[in-house]
Formats: structure tokens, sequence, C-alpha cells
């Protein structure tokens, strides 16, 4: 979800999956209606200092916009596996443009952040610290490049596997969420949190801002613009609050962090994003980091139900991804961009580590 009206008015070594672009190309159905992504193999990583592995997939869909059919996709992801050289150390990450030249900015993004991560010498000393200056420092070369970012920018949700601990960093709206299994049942546990007008910690921040938060019936008159509560992204997603200069009709964004958005940015929006970390358990079962195209109408345990359905994390991808379209033709005339990956946890165990020891 980006701003008023929409989205805000190629492979690498072996190591590094970071692409844009087209689906990759698959979610047709195959034999007795599986959902088969016939281009892409299973992708395996290895986590040995704890003796488990990955099993990832991903997939990219562009929109469907009847207003402008040959509109790019502006999602964008990168899977980069061994960082730093480091076996132990995986990052994963969805990038979701928004604006005119949102594709350019999460392109930008997508390959600067992992960079910047892989050569901060302090990663493993002190992550979190790392994790917010590469995204502060990824925003400032963004507004320092070539590419217009004042009404453009990205989202980003990140999940870096440090050994047997994810470490989540996200800004914006996509979202990581992680299976659980409890007794007979597989739970969703949300990795991240959306960053938008609907949280009040984050609504009353940007107010302090000087940013006027109010939805698109309200800044065109046809609600009480006095009434400053807005009920759940649920019920109230297709009319969200938004984001205005206070004598403009415009940025209009849904979110309240992002990187790029310089205009945005002058009235709160910004790119320090919310870190967290999470022990893993041989209970955790699988993780996954999708664009708000997935989430905008599937809740994270529906998403995690799919996923939980189909042993191949492909299958997984294609039906997800399917599910989404068809929802957004539901409720839209039109569909937003499709990201997704999924990453199975596999021979998860608990193994202690010597003391001092770096994952």
């Amino acid at each position: 979800m980006g701003c008023a009206h929409g989205k805000c008015g190629g492979r690498r070594p072996q190591s590094s999956d970071c692409d844009s672009g087209e689906f990759q190309e698959a979610g047709q159905f195959g034999v007795h209606g599986k959902h088969v992504l016939t281009q892409r193999s299973i992708e395996r990583a290895p986590v040995p200092s704890h003796n488990f592995r990955l099993e990832y997939s991903v997939l990219t869909q562009r929109g469907y916009y009847p207003d402008s059919p040959d509109k790019e996709n502006q999602d964008s992801f990168c899977i980069r596996t061994q960082l730093q050289g480091n076996p132990n150390l995986h990052f994963f990450g969805v990038f979701d443009g928004h604006g005119q030249f949102g594709a350019q900015c999460s392109n930008f993004v997508r390959e600067r952040l992992v960079d910047i991560l892989a050569n901060d010498p302090g990663l493993l000393d002190d992550p979190v610290n790392a994790y917010s200056s590469a995204f502060v420092r990824t925003n400032q070369e963004l507004h320092d490049s070539e590419i217009d970012d004042m009404m453009s920018g990205t989202t980003a949700i990140t999940v870096l596997v440090v050994g047997d601990k994810l470490l989540i960093a996200n800004v914006g709206d996509s979202r990581a969420v992680i299976a659980l299994k409890v007794g007979n049942r597989i739970l969703a546990e949300k990795l991240s949190s959306d960053q938008t007008p609907f949280r009040r910690d984050e609504c009353e921040r940007v107010k302090r801002c000087g940013a006027r938060v109010l939805s698109v019936d309200q800044v065109e008159g046809l609600k009480d613009p006095d009434i400053q509560t807005w009920g759940d992204e649920e019920s109230e997603g297709s009319d969200p609050p938004r984001l205005w200069v206070q004598n403009g009709m415009y940025p209009g964004t849904a979110f309240t962090r992002s990187i790029g958005d310089g205009t945005a940015e002058r009235i709160g929006v910004i790119a320090d994003p919310e870190v967290s970390m999470v022990q893993l358990t041989p209970d955790h079962l699988f993780f996954v980091v999708a664009s708000d195209g997935v989430f905008e109408f599937l809740p994270n345990q529906a998403v995690v139900n799919m996923v939980a359905s189909y042993p191949d994390p492909r299958d997984a991808c294609a039906a997800i991804a399917g599910e989404s379209y068809k929802l957004w033709l539901d409720n839209e005339n039109r569909t937003d961009d499709i990201t997704i990956i999924i990453v199975h946890l596999k021979d998860l165990c608990n193994v202690p580590m010597l003391q001092g020891q770096h994952p």
C-alpha cells in the first residue's frame, strides 16, 4: 500500500540472487491442479554452526494495472548466502518500490543495503547497530544518487540468518512471518510490525513532525477530518489514513517509514528500521518474507497455512501468488506487484556453541 490512488502518485554469482521484474515465470498449473514453479530450482544453504540447512524459493510477479499495462514490476528481492564469506550468515530481503521511479529506488536499495552490511566489520559484534546504520546510509546514498526520490522510494523487509538466530529489520508495510509448531497446530508469528498510521505510536510520531494524517475521503471532504480513529487495517484497508503536508494534497503515503521519499521525509517518514531478533528452536518450521501485495488480503495465518500445505516451497510460492492475485481482482480492478520468499528450516536443532565463538 503506497501513496494515494496507488503506489505513490540479473543474476550474481552463485551465493547471491538479487532480482526484480517479471514473475520467475511460472505460477501455471500442472497435473491435477498442482502449482508448479517450472523455471526455478529449490536453493539450499547450510548453516554448519548448528547443523541445519535452509531450503528456499522465491517468486516475483508484476501487477496488473489496466490503466498502465506496460508498468514495470517495482518489487525486487535479494538473497545473499554466506555474507562476508561466513557459511552461517545468510540474507533475505524484499523491496517494494513506489512512485514514478519506484523500480529504480527498489533496485538501488536491493544492491546497496546488502553490500553495506557485507562490508561492515562490526556486523557480528553489534548486528543491530550495523543493520540500522546500513539502512540509514542506504537512504542517504539514494538521496545522493541520480534517481529522483522526492516522491518515490521503497519499503524494505529483510531477514538475516545469523547461526541459530534471525535478525529482522523493516521499514514500511511489507512483512515477515515465521511458522511455529505447537502440538498439532502450526501457528503464524509475526517477525515484523507494519509501520503505518494505523499504529498509534507511528501516527503520533509523524504528527509531531508536521504531518497531517487523513484518509483520502477525509482530504476530499467526504468524511469528518477531526475523527482521528480509522479502525484497523483489515477493515479499513481500502481507505487508510495517509500522510500529507500541511497545505497540500501530497505525498499521501500510507506508510510511516521507507527508504527514499524525500518529500515525505520532511513530515516524519524515516529510514530507521525497527530491528528485532528471534532465537530459533526445533519448533520453528519456516519463515516467509513478502511484499504487501501478498498481505493486503491474506492474513499471516492464511499464508502460513498455505506454505505448510505444500512440501515444495516453489509450489507454495506459486499458490500464494495465485491466491493473492485472485483476491486483488475480487476487491479491486487491479493487482499489486507480488514478491514472496519462503525459507524452510531443515533439521534445526539447538547445538551449543563454544563461548565467545561467532556464528
